[in-house]
């Protein structure tokens, strides 16, 4: 079906598809898979993960063909204006929710840093006084000792950058801050590229990106590896290595799902897609990567510096 030209008021009506059920179904599996993976491991089980790589495969599967017909479908000339419309504020609101998301997280680690701690030590209206707490508690962030620490260990040191561990593997948030702050720029260029028309221009800085964003997640692993192994930081570590790893974790997967969806574009750059008045792909993309840049520069301020 095709739009009548000039008439950006008609929308394009796909035929009914497969797709959202076999999504949502998919995602059923996924994460109740997950859940009970994680209900086995909290219970000393041994869990497996079988259940949900299955929902994962068929999630993957289904964004594949759902997002390659949305693509053919504009490639025809089917999306017309006011479609397009509907993708800006469809992307505009997602990237408000994931706002909230982090607002939440960021949010409970103001309430245990500033509140709960300064209340343990005594402080303020709801401060605690008597013998309610071991003996050798410290009202300080991060809290560092627990009440029993061969059963609910502590972490040796905190994650504050740079220079927090010997070597250089105490600068990774650094160079993890000015990676993606570059690659924040490398898009930007990218962007101004599809503008130019100058292809050879979009598939340099793009695929740099791409690269970029994957050296970030190396170093991020990098970093986990001599959180675990060095400073005795784990998810068991408290509130401390629980928010820890709740921000820069989900942070860490957004960056992922980030890569992917750049690397999407890259690939379809490479193949002659986007022109200066149709490329709402690469800016969703490039929207959502900022967006991923910002988290960060507050991961890195609140989580490693103050």
């Amino acid at each position: 079906m095709a739009n009548p030209a000039g008439d950006s008021s008609i929308y394009y009506v796909p035929h009914n598809g497969w797709y959202p059920v076999v999504l949502a179904a998919g995602l059923m599996v996924m994460l109740t898979g997950l859940g009970s993976y994680l209900n086995a491991m909290s219970a000393g089980e041994a869990g497996s993960l079988t259940q949900t790589m299955i929902g994962f495969g068929v999630v993957a599967v289904v964004l594949y063909f759902w997002y390659a017909k949305v693509i053919s479908e504009n490639r025809q000339g089917l999306a017309n204006d006011a479609l397009k419309r509907s993708y800006v504020w469809g992307m505009g609101w997602f990237i408000f929710s994931e706002v909230m998301f982090f607002a939440a997280f960021f949010g409970a680690l103001f309430y245990a840093r500033v509140l709960s701690v300064a209340w343990l030590g005594g402080e303020g209206a709801k401060g605690l006084t008597g013998d309610y707490l071991w003996p050798d508690f410290e009202a300080v962030w991060p809290v560092m000792n627990t009440p029993n620490p061969a059963v609910f260990p502590g972490p040796d040191q905190n994650m504050n950058a740079p220079g927090s561990v010997s070597g250089w593997t105490g600068y990774l948030p650094f160079y993890n801050t000015v990676i993606l702050l570059t690659s924040s720029w490398t898009v930007h260029v990218a962007h101004s590229a599809i503008k130019e028309a100058n292809r050879t221009k979009l598939n340099i800085w793009l695929g740099l990106t791409v690269l970029l964003g994957i050296v970030f997640l190396i170093l991020q692993v990098e970093e986990y590896v001599e959180a675990y192994n060095h400073m005795g930081l784990t998810l068991g570590t408290g509130i401390y290595g629980s928010t820890f790893f709740l921000l820069t974790g989900f942070h860490g997967f957004h960056v992922t799902l980030g890569t992917v969806i750049l690397l999407v574009q890259f690939l379809r750059a490479l193949r002659g897609h986007f022109t200066a008045k149709d490329c709402f792909g690469f800016e969703a993309a490039s929207w959502y990567w900022h967006f991923v840049d910002v988290v960060w520069v507050g991961l890195f301020v609140f989580v490693y510096i103050v």
